[in-house]
């Protein structure tokens, strides 16, 4: 079974609240060969979810055709998440902490792009239901068996940066994905002409990577996550650290965070495409009051009720209450401001030992920054 024309299927994800559609075939693209490596070297540090692996031992991520079999294609949705606020690299505050700002919404991201994936399936089904046959669709945002942005570039939404973000030359990349795997072909388009007159169609189309010689990324990364053109360690990931490590930041990467508490914006917020990058219309991306540049007393000192109340439904309650207080004071100590000194002191006897063993090394810190 056959696709319908594109321009019928974007218009499903446009009228779904979607910026960007496209679709890709199911092929073992070239960027997927490195990516066992970058798990054996360990560059995923603690995310065991990306060592996921099928029955045969294969990575899971590195080749969709063996664990969807029935995939053919993949429909690849964007929406910009861009607001009209400062980029992290504008603030001039050091002591009031940066979260990324794809969790400023009032919505997890996760939740308001899948449910506008299901408003697309539901109208494709009806759609395709009218020209009889089976077929599958199964949506996903960032929890399938797939590297997203490798077909997104292929789908045409755009290239992949040199910070490994998808870039978009209109919407530049602040964009949320979300994929439809499909048991529908995509054939290509002499095939159609010469025996598939009344089939549908759709063609996957690599987006051309404009980058360049700009190497702004690779430069304003703090830790130097970004050890070459399109390879990111994420054990050095400021985003990584913030979020999805637990436990102890290693020594060497904590005056490099700056006032970082939930993940990072820096390499796209240097980034030329995001200049004239549009601010989204869409009502679930507005900041959340109080999320935009927060206190840091008031995230390291904070109780599980009020993590709660503030956080329900954030994309930061992935932190966990404890690794955000330690990325508060971590932040705390970079600073640089005496004032935090009596707080610091005081969560040095914290009843959460990883809270308590920052709150000393940012005492510290601060006493030796702030002369």
């Amino acid at each position: 079974m056959f696709w319908e024309p594109s321009t019928r299927i974007k218009q499903r994800a446009r009228e779904a609240g979607f910026d960007l559609c496209g679709i890709a075939a199911v092929r073992d693209f070239a960027e997927f060969e490195i990516f066992p490596d970058w798990i054996a070297d360990g560059r995923h540090g603690e995310m065991k979810y990306m060592e996921a692996r099928d029955e045969s031992g294969e990575l899971k991520r590195a080749a969709l055709g063996r664990v969807a079999p029935w995939a053919r294609s993949v429909i690849v949705c964007a929406i910009n998440y861009n607001t009209a606020h400062p980029y992290s690299t504008q603030g001039k505050d050091a002591s009031r902490g940066w979260i990324s700002r794809y969790a400023w919404s009032r919505q997890d991201y996760h939740d308001v792009v899948l449910g506008r994936l299901r408003k697309v399936e539901d109208g494709l089904r009806g759609l395709l239901a009218k020209a009889g046959g089976s077929f599958e669709l199964r949506s996903y945002v960032d929890t399938g068996p797939l590297i997203e942005r490798v077909f997104a570039k292929y789908a045409g939404i755009g290239w992949i940066g040199k910070n490994t973000c998808i870039i978009n030359q209109q919407l530049g990349s602040w964009l949320f994905l979300g994929v439809i795997l499909t048991s529908l072909e995509v054939t290509k388009n002499e095939f159609r002409k010469n025996h598939l007159k009344k089939n549908w169609l759709l063609e996957d189309l690599a987006a051309p990577d404009r980058c360049g010689s700009c190497t702004r990324c690779i430069a304003a990364c703090p830790t130097q996550a970004i050890v070459a053109p399109g390879e990111l360690d994420a054990r050095l990931c400021i985003s990584y650290l913030t979020i999805e490590k637990r436990g102890e930041i290693p020594l060497r990467l904590r005056g490099a965070m700056g006032r970082h508490v939930f993940g990072c914006d820096i390499c796209q917020d240097v980034c030329p495409w995001n200049r004239k990058a549009p601010v989204a219309s869409t009502a679930e991306f507005e900041a959340r009051e109080g999320l935009v540049n927060p206190a840091l007393d008031w995230l390291a000192e904070m109780q599980p009720e009020e993590f709660r109340s503030a956080f329900r439904g954030s994309a930061v309650r992935r932190a966990k209450l404890s690794g955000l207080r330690r990325n508060a004071v971590i932040a705390m100590g970079n600073s640089g401001d005496r004032k935090f000194a009596p707080t610091l002191k005081r969560l040095c006897e914290d009843s959460d030992p990883v809270v308590a063993e920052h709150a000393c090394w940012a005492l510290a810190r601060v006493s030796d920054l702030g002369g």
